[in-house]
């Protein structure tokens, strides 16, 4: 999500009164609470110059988490559109996996794969709009966008899923010798995990 006024720049906030995605550039902290400079400046001196109570914000966390189970409408309940693409792309894809010829062994990674995104999706809509109405930052559960320091994980789970799927439709999962190295892959998933996390506590 880009800020409101900024459009070339991430968003960390959202404004307790009106819900607008903030840059740390235009949020303006009260108490915790954050606030964009118009609605502050309304609540401040609007009226008869007393602090107004902020109006709550538009996004509902329960409508959010109920939508989410339909891929990408959470999302775009939250005005979150590239999200939202990004959903439907990866949990199309899940289900073009297991409808492509591959071998039966990687059917229950992809069953995990695919139950585990489909409850992602409405989590993260959930918190996202809790975040939005209490005005607070969210941490990204998986930065499907990428932001600052950050890898985008939704783009490397599409050229993933569409390799798998192309290695099926050519038979090249048929051979015998990827049949015996396919856990290199995941050796090489777990030392890039592991290469992260030491880097970041370094």
């Amino acid at each position: 999500m880009k800020c409101a006024v900024h459009p070339d720049v991430d968003a960390t906030g959202y404004c307790r009164n009106c819900g607008k995605p903030l840059c740390p550039q235009c949020a303006r902290d009260v108490r915790g609470a954050l606030y964009c400079e118009d609605c502050l400046s309304s609540i401040v001196f609007g009226g008869s110059g007393a602090a107004q109570p902020a109006k709550p914000a538009t996004s509902r966390p329960g409508a959010a988490l109920v939508l989410g189970f339909v891929p990408g409408l959470g999302a775009v309940y939250n005005g979150e559109y590239v999200k939202a693409l990004i959903h439907v792309c990866i949990f199309g894809a899940l289900i073009a996996a297991v409808n492509s010829d591959i071998p039966g062994i990687w059917y229950p990674f992809i069953g995990l794969a695919m139950g585990c995104f489909y409850f992602y999706m409405p989590i993260d809509a959930y918190r996202v709009a809790k975040a939005r109405e209490t005005g607070m930052p969210v941490p990204e559960l998986l930065p499907l966008k990428g932001i600052e320091g950050q890898l985008p994980t939704g783009p490397i789970i599409l050229i993933g899923l569409g390799v798998l799927i192309l290695f099926a439709n050519f038979g090249l999962f048929r051979s015998h010798i990827f049949g015996r190295l396919w856990p290199l892959g995941l050796i090489a998933l777990g030392a890039w995990i592991l290469l992260r996390r030491t880097n970041q506590d370094t």
